[in-house]
């Protein structure tokens, strides 16, 4: 009998433990409740019952072109054949099993590639990647339903093809599907390349790596190009094209979250230093060593240009960056002690600034991760939210088959109600400015909807503000019908006011 190298054992170790801890996050909180979650279970449930790729939703079932295909494709088998409950569940644990693969696969390649230093203990490579894969943000994005563990699987695959320099119909496959599952994939693409092209790999391998990415990503944008029009315009931000949103910002928007791209990694590891100037000082070290590391990754494996191109999408993007990193944290981590060892051993006289740095931010993780798993930090606000709407829709299962209802987390209303429901809060951009509608603009909005009943669900939520200048500027359009304790209310449109 064979016996398992060392890269196997450390492998199977880190995804053990990831999968022990993804058990921990295994809940029966409703479905949507962080809003992504509930449009993939939406979009499952259409394609189980042969809507297409649409929002079932929105009245008028409109195509679906924000989200590629590829993860509620495999949601739909289990949305088509068990109770909503049940097949939640068994979406959740199918990406706590994704997320563990993914964690066991990177440890086992930076273990075999000797990704980060042959000359370190072999614990070193899989406690890294086991802390990286157990952070409390993983975690809580791995206990919904988000794409980002079947990204991440996809992800190592093609990086570990393209290192490897497996056959390049597998790399460029890996890629497509990459794509399919989250559009920023095409970072992947970008950075497989350009690490090949460095190796002077012949360009008719880089062709055939490419073709099954361009005909995915072709495929893909001639669909959002045909179907694109059939969203409403006031729904452009979370429901159309990249490209809608690309036409409201235009330049201006560019580089706007460049500035908020390094705070997540500093929350989870100096959000304990209380002295503002030293925060800043320590930040902007940990910057500078993950920087000169992901320098480095970029000579050794595919994943440090892929990262860079990644980062770069992030930086533009007018969206948070927060989830996003989360998908790729253990490749950060990674860059960041592949930079801080080669500052120790390149340069003795930063051995003591790089060594306390490393263990200043080590023990903000770790006291993070104790308070967190403590305080199952990964649940808390789904929790609430499963709480609040457990609350409010058995009102609004009663409503008429016929209703549409304007309301925030819609997708949820939807999958446990049955009642159409659109957003209730809308926003836009203007350059990189975000803007409100008007209450003449937003009446228009929920009349071209056929809205017939506005739920507030939460009188702190921003939807509060614009349903408050709404009943302003339209007073008796909006009807009270039913009010719950907490200032949440719900309204019934009054035809002809």
């Amino acid at each position: 009998m064979a016996t398992l190298t060392p890269a196997v054992k450390g492998g199977l170790a880190v995804a053990g433990v990831a999968l022990a801890a993804g058990a921990l996050t295994l809940n029966t909180d409703l479905v949507g409740v962080f809003y992504d979650d509930g449009l993939y279970a939406g979009l499952a449930t259409a394609l189980a019952r042969g809507f297409q790729y649409a929002h079932p939703h929105l009245p008028g079932t409109p195509a679906a072109v924000h989200y590629p295909p590829l993860y509620p494709a495999l949601l739909a088998p289990l949305f088509g054949v068990l109770p909503l409950s049940v097949a939640a569940f068994a979406g959740k644990l199918l990406n706590v099993l994704l997320a563990a693969l993914a964690a066991g696969l990177i440890a086992w390649h930076w273990m075999r590639t000797e990704l980060f230093d042959p000359a370190l203990p072999r614990w070193a490579a899989p406690l890294i990647a086991g802390a990286a894969a157990i952070a409390i943000p993983v975690l809580a994005t791995n206990a919904v339903l988000f794409a980002e563990p079947l990204f991440a699987v996809l992800l190592v695959l093609a990086v570990i093809a393209a290192d490897r320099g497996a056959s390049p119909w597998l790399t460029g496959g890996a890629i497509a599907l990459a794509i399919l599952t989250r559009s920023i994939g095409v970072a992947a693409a970008a950075g497989i390349t350009c690490f090949l092209f460095a190796r002077k790999v012949p360009p008719v391998t880089l062709a055939r790596i490419l073709a099954p990415v361009l005909v995915a990503g072709g495929l893909w944008a001639i669909w959002v190009v045909i179907h694109e029009r059939g969203i409403d315009p006031a729904l452009a931000v979370n429901y159309g094209s990249y490209g809608a949103i690309l036409r409201q910002t235009g330049l201006a928007a560019l580089g706007v979250s460049a500035p908020d791209l390094p705070r997540p990694l500093e929350v989870l590891t100096l959000g304990w230093v209380p002295v503002r100037w030293l925060f800043h000082v320590l930040a902007t070290a940990a910057l500078g060593v993950g920087l000169y590391g992901l320098a480095l990754l970029s000579r050794r494996s595919a994943i440090g240009y892929t990262l860079v191109f990644y980062l770069l999408i992030l930086a533009i993007w007018p969206y948070p960056p927060d989830r996003f990193l989360w998908a790729v944290l253990p490749w950060l981590v990674l860059a960041w002690a592949i930079g801080a060892l080669a500052l120790w051993r390149r340069w003795p006289r930063l051995r003591l600034p790089v060594g306390l740095l490393a263990v200043l931010l080590g023990a903000g993780y770790l006291r993070y991760e104790v308070l967190g798993l403590a305080n199952r930090w990964w649940g808390t606000q789904a929790r609430a939210i499963s709480a609040n709407f457990n609350e409010l829709l058995p009102v609004v299962a009663n409503l008429p088959d016929s209703a549409v209802l304007a309301s925030d987390d819609e997708a949820l209303v939807w999958l446990y109600t049955r009642r159409r429901s659109v957003p209730l809060y809308l926003e836009s951009y203007r350059g990189r400015d975000v803007i409100r509608p008007t209450a003449a603009e937003h009446r228009a909005y929920l009349e071209r909807m056929g809205v017939s009943h506005v739920l507030l669900a939460s009188a702190s939520s921003p939807s509060a503000g614009e349903l408050r200048t709404l009943i302003s500027a339209y007073p008796g359009w909006l009807n009270a019908t039913y009010r719950w304790s907490d200032g949440r209310w719900l309204f019934e449109v009054t035809a002809g006011k």
